[in-house]
């Protein structure tokens, strides 16, 4: 995108009806201090429509216009560029400013039109396209603003910002491999840009190339070494090829060059929790709440009470909001009677309608309700909390994990559920779920592609199988086929009440990592959870087949590097044969 000029227009040259001398005009200030002196001398001379040529009312127009803006008048800027136009409709400067004065402020539709007006006057402008097409990609309009890059790159094909911005524009719209070839065409003809080198980065990152979106990278930060957001990228794909050291040492650096950088600071929290060390980690993990457009950062600004940060509770009623996943709320929810103990009179826990039943049975829960509910009652609590803050201000060590929340399942849902599962043949019950919240941003890896993938399982005699599959994957449990004996109930299950009901009277539940993994080992149950390789989340930390937070209930089974669903569900019935009850 073009920049706001700075200096003198350019101006082509006009006759003039009559000689005249020409003003000494000021050049247009480059600092906020010369503005209003600029002003001062170009404005009386403009206001009094003095006599003078063309280019002479052009520039002082321009000069105007410049210095209006440096003012914080950008109403006087659009007039002055306004009559630039009338004066010299060719004057791209003008329509070049006014278009990007619009764009800067988020008058898109006037940014648009005025390009458009500058293209109808001067087709042939390439920086007019590219720019059209900027405003474009800003609303949205992807399509469009590809057919305005195009079109600057068919007049010019050498235009290595219009590349650029094409690049931007096919990662926008996923389509990584040909963003590639367009932020590689831009580094054709400008190297030394590092805006290539981190966009290439980015787009090499989706396509899972992580080594070269890591040499990217690094070619960026050797152009330009303080760049916290490609410390911070780079982070991410060290941490992903399991480069843990150098991710850790890149997230600090990113901090370093930013020490507000909440986003870094939330990933190096992750990063460590990963690894076990908590102790640090749950500070850092606190970030997110100054992220703004994430959800944590809306509730700390919507909720009217203060957020608790460990002061003393006692006496105090709390609401605990629920902002993250179910299986969140059933990990944390050991918290609840930690806080109980600090000397809460009342603890309100405001969660999602499929947790409100079973946590309605919780001891130390006083009141469940609704978010909008408790929203409107925020400011009658003295304080507020999330579920995964509370291990930051108790200071929770991976040694000092509290026992998992003791959830007590309703026995006339048990009975109801027992009729249903009374139509098994004798023998063990095992309840799987192979998929997981399709809008998760590792789905693509954590759930099993299909329940196809899980036969294996099914040779193993002596067991039943019990579908708790919830959402994408149901048709597949509906309608299994003949070679997989299925009792499916998962489509019938209506909150996470139910799902315990199942769950204790199962003898092992076999999943992928969802929230019906943290209920089973909160029930006490046996729980195997099949992992991905790529980007285990950090509550199974790293290279262990065991969990501190559920130590005498979950088994995990981990994909290996380069290794599919197919060799660990394997290694799953294999275990599966070879387990005693």
């Amino acid at each position: 995108m073009a920049t706001l000029p700075t200096g003198e227009p350019r101006q082509e040259q006009q006759p003039q009806p009559h000689a005249q001398q020409r003003p000494v005009w000021p050049e247009a200030p480059r600092s906020a201090g010369p503005y209003a002196d600029a002003l001062a001398k170009v404005k009386p001379l403009i206001d009094a429509n003095a006599p003078m040529s063309n280019a002479d009312l052009v520039q002082a127009l321009n000069i105007a216009a410049i210095s209006s803006l440096g003012l914080k008048q950008p109403e006087d800027a659009e007039r002055y560029w306004r009559r630039v136009i009338d004066v010299q409709p060719d004057s791209v400067e003008a329509y070049n400013s006014l278009g990007i004065m619009f764009k800067g402020m988020g008058r898109l539709d006037e940014a648009e039109a005025i390009y458009r007006q500058l293209l109808s006057v001067r087709p042939d402008y390439v920086e007019g396209h590219n720019n059209l097409g900027a405003v474009l990609f800003d609303l949205n309009r992807l399509p469009e603003a590809e057919a305005a890059y195009r079109e600057a790159l068919a007049r010019q094909p050498d235009c290595a910002e219009a590349y650029h911005n094409l690049g931007k524009l096919l990662h926008a719209a996923k389509r990584f491999a040909e963003a590639e070839k367009a932020y590689r065409k831009a580094l054709q003809l400008q190297p030394d840009l590092v805006e290539n080198h981190v966009h290439l980065g980015n787009t090499l990152q989706q396509l899972d190339r992580l080594t070269e979106a890591d040499d990217a990278y690094q070619r960026a930060l050797a152009i330009r070494i303080d760049i916290p957001e490609v410390h911070h990228n780079r982070g991410i794909v060290l941490k992903t090829l399991g480069r843990l050291s150098e991710s850790e040492a890149s997230y600090r650096r990113a901090i370093a060059f930013r020490p507000n950088f909440h986003l870094a600071q939330f990933s190096l929290g992750s990063l460590l929790l990963s690894i076990g060390r908590y102790e640090e980690a749950w500070r850092l993990y606190e970030s997110r709440y100054e992220q703004e457009g994430n959800i944590h950062h809306h509730s700390a600004t919507v909720l009217r009470c203060p957020r608790w940060r460990g002061e003393p509770l006692a006496g105090k009623r709390l609401l605990v909001w629920q902002e993250d996943g179910l299986g969140d709320m059933v990990q944390f929810g050991r918290y609840l009677p930690l806080l109980k103990a600090q000397g809460v009179t009342h603890i309100t826990f405001a969660c999602a309608t499929a947790l409100r039943r079973m946590f309605k049975r919780i001891d130390c829960v006083d009141d469940v309700m609704s978010h909008g509910e408790a929203l409107l009652r925020s400011n009658t609590y003295d304080t507020w909390t999330s579920l995964i803050s509370v291990p930051a201000y108790l200071r929770t060590t991976i040694r000092t994990i509290p026992s998992a929340l003791a959830v007590n399942v309703d026995p006339m849902l048990v009975q109801q559920w027992s009729e249903r599962l009374a139509t098994l043949p004798a023998g063990r019950k095992i309840g799987i779920v192979w998929k997981g919240n399709p809008k998760h941003h590792n789905d693509a890896n954590r759930s099993v592609p299909s329940l196809a993938a899980l036969a294996p399982l099914w040779s193993v005699p002596g067991f039943s199988f019990v579908s708790l599959q919830k959402g994408q994957g149901e048709d597949e449990a509906k309608a299994p086929s003949a070679k997989q004996p299925l009792l499916h109930l998962g489509s019938d299950v209506t909150d996470f009440a139910d799902t315990a009901a199942i769950v204790a009277q199962l003898d092992l539940l076999i999943c992928v990592d969802t929230s019906t993994a943290h209920l089973a080992a909160s029930l006490g149950k046996r729980c195997w959870v099949m992992l991905p390789a790529h980007d285990v989340d950090w509550r199974w930390l790293r290279d262990r087949n065991d969990s501190p937070w559920y130590p005498d209930t979950v088994r995990l089974f981990r994909q290996a590097k380069d290794e599919g669903w197919g060799a660990l569900i394997e290694r799953v019935r294999e275990a599966l044969g070879n387990v005693e009850f």
